[in-house]
């Protein structure tokens, strides 16, 4: 026989019972379309049929005001942290499990935000409750993150550019964090950042076309 080779850790653990309702939770909370319904409460009006028609905070800003926009960041920011957070670690069947359910149900917030139920599976981007996900696994990643995102947002006024160079340096900074020791934070890291990419390719034509509305501009008179 040939020598014995120890085989690696999975990268996941296979969900149990009770962490299949963390990730159906998880995913109901992230579908939530917290942009549509505060614009439709406080403005009366579809966010889906004003500026971009995404759902998500930095379109809820231009149609109803910034109070009410950072109010959509700050509650699609909660879903993840609250999906990665206490219903991950809430409903882990052990502690060596808990830091691979973290991510999946970072990820099925996300995901729920994207393709929410409650709307024919049209939502918005992502990015707040990405955010709130990964404060929730590693408070670091964001940091680094968030640097970078206000660092292009402020060079630029381009929010779509800011989340897009966001999300290429989440992977990258998980990986400073941890390397291989967290690999399951790495990957998921990675896959966010395709998926930032993809829901970011409207912003990516426009800018290109030079159509792509600035933020933090003042309006000439």
């Amino acid at each position: 026989m040939g020598p014995f080779v120890a085989s690696a850790p999975p990268l996941f653990t296979a969900p149990g019972g009770t962490e299949w309702l963390a990730l159906a939770l998880a995913y109901l909370l992230g579908a939530v379309p917290f942009g549509l319904v505060l614009v439709r409460l406080f403005k009366g009006v579809d966010l889906r049929q004003v500026g971009s028609g995404n759902i998500g905070a930095t379109n809820a800003m231009r149609a109803a005001g910034r109070p009410v926009g950072l109010a959509v960041f700050a509650l699609d920011f909660g879903k993840g942290w609250a999906s990665a957070g206490p219903i991950a670690l809430g409903f882990a069947r052990e502690p060596a499990g808990a830091h691979s359910l973290q991510v999946l149900c970072g990820a099925a917030a996300v995901l729920g935000h994207c393709f929410p139920l409650y709307l024919r599976f049209r939502g918005g981007k992502g990015v707040a409750t990405a955010c709130g996900a990964l404060v929730a696994i590693d408070p670091a990643i964001f940091v680094i993150g968030g640097l970078v995102w206000l660092a292009v947002l402020l060079a630029t006024r381009y929010a779509g550019l800011a989340s897009i160079a966001m999300g290429i340096a989440f992977p990258a900074a998980a990986w400073f964090r941890f390397g291989r020791e967290r690999a399951e934070v790495v990957v998921g890291a990675g896959l966010l950042t395709l998926l930032i990419l993809v829901r970011h390719r409207s912003n990516m034509a426009r800018m290109l076309d030079g159509t792509e509305p600035k933020v933090l501009t003042r309006k000439t008179r």
